[in-house]
């Protein structure tokens, strides 16, 4: 498994599904939630969560915001 990359105080850097999942993860247990508290704030289901935190590369992207935006994160693309 790999590690996020926390960038200060910011967020995570991501490059992978795997990286997303965990960055999720880190997000949701710094808020003190279950999967199923987020699950139903996103309006998915638990194992779309379980899904996502384990970085299945499959998961939709609109429910991966929905899922972003109830745990307060704001997604951001750069150019490198």
């Amino acid at each position: 498994m790999t590690e996020e990359t926390p960038i200060g105080n910011i967020g995570w850097l991501v490059g992978s599904a795997a990286q997303l999942g965990e960055a999720v993860r880190a997000a949701r247990r710094e808020r003190g939630l279950t999967q199923d508290d987020v699950a139903f704030a996103a309006g998915v289901g638990r194992r779309f969560i379980v899904d996502l935190e384990a970085g299945k590369p499959t998961v939709r992207l609109e429910s991966v915001l929905k899922v972003l935006g109830s745990l307060g994160i704001d997604l951001h693309a750069t150019t490198r």
